[in-house]
């Protein structure tokens, strides 16, 4: 019976599929090099798209940031323009009655008084002036105190002197304009003092 000698075609059929295992090894790293490129391209693609959604957000975001910032500085400039017309309204308002003020300080003014200095401050009015005596002074507020246009006086201060330039009393008084109540800035409420009664 004759022999066969397999191992060479045994060595053939191993290198063989040594071969086809190498060839296929091969193919299964370039599909995963091709495989781990595509990835990269649309990893790197799906990235530049969400930078430049990021970009464009940052974009509009600053324009609506100028926007807000334009539409306060319009607010701010509507606020100050509408107090301005306010204050010109309440100086239109108080025109003829500031005029009807003076006239009635005018009227009531007694003989023997002389205003040296008027000062509103707010809805108050501060006098200042000289009186022949304190009664003179006493009148005074009581001619105030009966007034459409004053009310509330409030004497501060009064001092009798005699000297060569002053005879008689200097005072400071305050009276409310009437028709509003004072404002909060109005300057606070001076104590008051008692009139040293003297004949006049």
């Amino acid at each position: 019976m004759p022999r066969i000698n397999l191992l060479p075609w045994r060595d053939e059929e191993r290198k063989e599929r040594k071969l086809k295992f190498l060839v296929a090894l091969g193919g299964a790293a370039i599909a995963a090099c091709v495989t781990a490129f595509v990835g990269y391209l649309l990893m790197d693609s799906m990235v530049g798209a969400q930078e430049r959604r990021n970009e464009r957000l940052n974009t509009e975001i600053a324009e609506l940031d100028k926007q807000i910032e334009k539409i306060n500085s319009l607010e701010a400039d509507k606020a100050r323009f509408i107090a301005r017309m306010d204050v010109i309204e309440k100086l239109q308002r108080s025109r003829p009655e500031i005029v009807h003020i003076f006239d009635e300080i005018a009227k009531q003014l007694p003989d023997g008084v002389y205003l040296t200095a008027i000062t509103q401050q707010g809805r108050r009015l501060k006098f200042e002036g000289v009186a022949q005596s304190s009664t003179r002074v006493s009148n005074f507020m009581r001619n105030i105190d009966g007034n459409a246009y004053l009310t509330k006086p409030d004497l501060e201060v009064v001092e009798n002197k005699k000297d060569n330039n002053v005879v008689g009393a200097t005072f400071v008084l305050w009276a409310d304009l009437a028709g509003a109540a004072p404002d909060a800035d109005d300057a606070p409420k001076p104590k008051r003092h008692n009139l040293q009664a003297q004949g006049g």
